[in-house]
């Protein structure tokens, strides 16, 4: 062990009159940095708050890069979605139309030239609304390898036809009239069904009853027959007024459904859509309007008063208590009934009389009874605006003669009597 002297010995002394806190202070004060010391301790601030600018800058330039890259990707992906819906939209446009999708059922004549590309054919049937999209045809005809096929002449399609089916009716055979007798037949405006299914017959061109048959079956896909009525069980005829009178060339021996084609699609390219509209206008129906036509042939002497004859028979319809109780009166259907119906029905039936019988049933009759001719349906379409209620004819002079009352249509009718017994004009 040390000695008390050796421990002394080891003692600092301390400086007299400091306590020991002093003393402890005294020993923690730190010393003054050195001047390089400072210049690095100045220094280190400032190069923490270069690191820290750096750093944010640095994040904000990534934020800005992956901002662009989303923005890349989402214009990208834009692009993409406006091509794939372009794409699709086309598609189905291509599509509808190769199915004929949409397409009119209207049955047109389309003729194809000696020669003719199937370019010149697809331009010609896209001019025609036949088809839209020539090159899909074009393109379709190759695959289908019918390019060499095409059959010049007339043809009988519509635009509700497949691109299938429209090749298979542009490849066939025309008739060649060159070998066979050709006869032109003219149904004159005012003709019955009966007496033209009677002409077709002594000409040659076809049995007469088979022809009645085929004709009023009707069913042959042309866009008037969707607007005819469901129900015709009260109807003689049920497509009398649908042979359009004209002149038309048929081969001797043919077959009646071919002559009732030929005859369809001509009375369906007689009806136009300003026809249609105008009917949907007048609130009224084709089947109607051909009724009220053959009416108006029937009883009016000539084009010129034809209008005024529907507007003796439009005022009547719409005012009936002013005339007949709704009843037209009209004698041409009574000889209807007389002449065609009760000498050509197979059953006595008494309620298709009354149905025809305009001094009997009330309004319209159920069918026409006649087919009337475009002055005579023009005229059902737009009569004149008169208060006729009454019409008169004189069938020696042609001339007709009409009134608002019944006094002043007994009069007319004195009149004409005098006429034709010999007295004044």
């Amino acid at each position: 062990m040390k000695s008390e002297n050796e421990m002394d010995s080891l003692n600092i002394q301390q400086p007299a009159g400091e306590s020991e806190p002093e003393k402890e202070v005294r020993r923690k004060k730190p010393r003054p940095p050195r001047a390089e010391e400072s210049k690095e301790l100045e220094a280190r601030p400032r190069h923490a708050m270069q690191t820290k600018k750096n750093k944010k800058k640095l994040a904000q330039k990534k934020k800005q890069q992956r901002s662009a890259r989303v923005y890349g990707v989402l214009m990208m992906l834009t692009f993409v979605f406006v091509i794939s819906i372009s794409l699709a939209v086309g598609i189905i446009e291509i599509g509808k139309d190769m199915l004929g999708i949409n397409g009119s059922q209207k049955i047109v004549l389309f003729n194809i030239p000696e020669g003719a590309t199937t370019k010149e054919i697809a331009d010609n049937l896209c001019e025609d609304g036949i088809i839209r999209i020539p090159k899909a045809f074009i393109y379709f005809s190759r695959l289908s390898k019918a390019d060499a096929n095409y059959v010049a002449g007339n043809h009988e399609i519509s635009a509700s036809m497949a691109y299938e089916t429209l090749i298979d009716e542009l490849c066939k055979n025309v008739t060649d009239n060159s070998d066979q007798n050709a006869v032109d037949i003219m149904f004159p405006e005012g003709i019955n069904l009966y007496e033209a299914a009677m002409k077709l017959q002594e000409n040659n061109i076809c049995d007469a009853s088979k022809f009645l048959y085929y004709f009023n079956t009707g069913n042959l896909g042309y866009e008037f027959e969707s607007h005819l009525p469901s129900s015709s069980s009260l109807k003689f005829y049920r497509m009398e007024g649908y042979c359009f009178p004209d002149t038309y060339t048929f081969n001797e021996e043919s077959d009646p459904a071919d002559v009732c084609r030929k005859i369809y699609m001509n009375f369906n390219l007689k009806i136009t859509e300003e026809d249609y509209a105008r009917i949907e206008e007048l609130g009224s129906t084709l089947d109607e309007i051909i009724t009220l036509a053959s009416m108006i042939q029937a009883e009016a002497a000539s084009p010129d008063v034809m209008a005024d004859v529907s507007s003796v028979f439009w005022n009547r319809l719409k005012y009936p208590d002013q005339f007949g109780g709704g009843k037209l009166q009209s004698d041409p259907t009574t000889r209807y009934v007389q002449r065609v119906i009760k000498q050509n029905i197979e059953l006595e039936n008494q309620q298709i009389y009354d149905a025809y019988d305009t001094y009997v049933c009330t309004g319209l009759p159920a069918g026409a009874i006649c087919n009337p001719g475009m002055d005579a349906i023009h005229a059902a379409l737009y009569p004149s605006e008169t208060n006729y209620f009454y019409f008169y004819a004189n069938i020696d002079t042609g001339v007709t003669y009409f009134a608002e009352t019944l006094e002043e249509h007994e009069a007319n009718i004195a009149m004409v009597e005098g006429q034709q017994n010999g007295g004044a004009e």
